[in-house]
């Protein structure tokens, strides 16, 4: 999910809010100004407002503080992180990698959790502290609510069920008992898209013989975590399938590759009308990759313009293309394939253009390792090469 509102950057990681988060705000607001009136009377609309507001904006600031530690851990075990957006249904952090080994998995997934229990416990402690300096009773409700909330919160992420937390922490447990990160990722997915279909049915439940809106809302979260974990058992599947692959099996070999000085009108004639391929390798007249030309940045010069603009000034900069070598894992070129402006990579054995990589030739790979396993290969799609957040 894409940030609409760029917040900035906390501990060299970019946060950036959905604009889905406001209805957190509205619910929250609208619940407290109705509630508070009523276990703390005695004060006026305006401070009732003005105290759920208080009460959201901190609310977040804990969920955000609960996704910042997950990424913080992450860079520590040496997980990319790319970035963290807030929403509708709480935070996510976006991690470009996985973890090596079933204790950072662990201490990953931990973190998130641990964050919001310690941060129940300093409103908690907040709230006492309130109370013996006598402070209004609004006030010290804001304090209780945001304890009783991020306790709440830790407690709903260490369900067993992916993508909650407490899945992740299921994962790593399969997975140092079992050896097996895949299977343990399917058994934890698995377990995540029931949790989704009992919440689906409670907030059912709830909507048919108790008449209350909260069914609604638990049903929108029971359909993120069935959509989720559907598509993080799909990742699993598809890494099990290609554990063992390397690039250089997949790669399209010796690619043809283009003069960077032609013309894109006499590339267009001489070179794809000829030889039919979707994107070629711009060289220069040494020899040298200075990056990658699609049909897609073809379509996008003007007619009138493609006898005056050459190749090179169209072409992705090789800098931005991803890059790996015949023997790296596919596993590991793909969430830069998935991120990669013209979706494809170039393979270079030392120095030398040994390959590209597209995702056909993953797609093709997939298909192939299952018709030899047996197990169906799967469909491959962008938005399961990703860990999920």
């Amino acid at each position: 999910m894409s940030s609409t509102f760029k917040l900035g950057t906390i501990a060299g990681i970019r946060v950036g809010a959905h604009w889905s988060v406001l209805g957190i705000l509205i619910i929250l607001i609208i619940a407290l100004g109705r509630n508070w009136p009523v276990l703390v009377p005695g004060y006026s609309a305006g401070a009732y407002v003005a105290a759920a507001l208080v009460a959201a904006l901190l609310f977040l600031a804990s969920l955000l503080a609960h996704e910042l530690a997950h990424a913080v851990v992450a860079r520590r075990e040496g997980v990319e992180v790319e970035d963290i957006t807030l929403w509708l249904l709480g935070g996510l952090a976006s991690l470009r990698s996985e973890a090596r080994t079933p204790g950072a998995d662990l201490r990953i997934a931990a973190a998130g959790p641990l964050t919001s229990v310690l941060a129940g416990a300093l409103f908690g402690g907040l709230a006492w502290l309130l109370v013996t300096v006598d402070a209004p009773a609004l006030v010290v409700m804001v304090a209780v609510y945001l304890a009783m909330l991020n306790v709440v919160l830790a407690a709903f992420n260490l369900v067993p069920a992916a993508p909650l937390d407490g899945g992740r922490i299921l994962r790593a447990a399969l997975w140092a008992w079992k050896g097996d990160r895949y299977r343990a990722a399917v058994w934890s997915a698995r377990a995540g898209r029931g949790f989704g279909i009992a919440l689906i049915l409670l907030g059912v439940w709830q909507l048919l013989f108790v008449g209350t809106g909260g069914g609604l809302w638990w049903i929108l979260i029971g359909l993120f975590v069935v959509s989720v974990a559907g598509a993080e058992e799909r990742q699993a599947q598809l890494g099990d399938t290609l554990a063992d692959v390397k690039v250089a099996e997949v790669m399209t070999a010796d690619p043809d590759v283009t003069d960077a000085s032609l013309s894109v009108h006499d590339f267009l004639h001489d070179v794809v009308l000829v030889r039919r391929h979707s994107a070629f390798p711009v060289v220069d007249a040494a020899g040298r990759v200075e990056g990658l030309v699609t049909l897609n940045r073809l379509r996008a010069v003007p007619t009138e313009e493609r006898r005056t603009t050459t190749v090179r000034a169209i072409a992705c900069p090789v800098a931005d293309v991803p890059r790996a070598a015949p023997d790296t894992p596919l596993l590991d070129l793909l969430p830069g394939l998935r991120d990669a402006p013209d979706g494809r990579a170039l393979v270079f054995d030392g120095e030398r253009l040994a390959g590209i990589v597209t995702p056909t030739d993953v797609s093709r790979a997939v298909t192939l390792r299952g018709l030899v396993t047996g197990s169906g290969g799967g469909t491959l799609r962008p938005g399961v090469w990703g860990p999920a957040g």
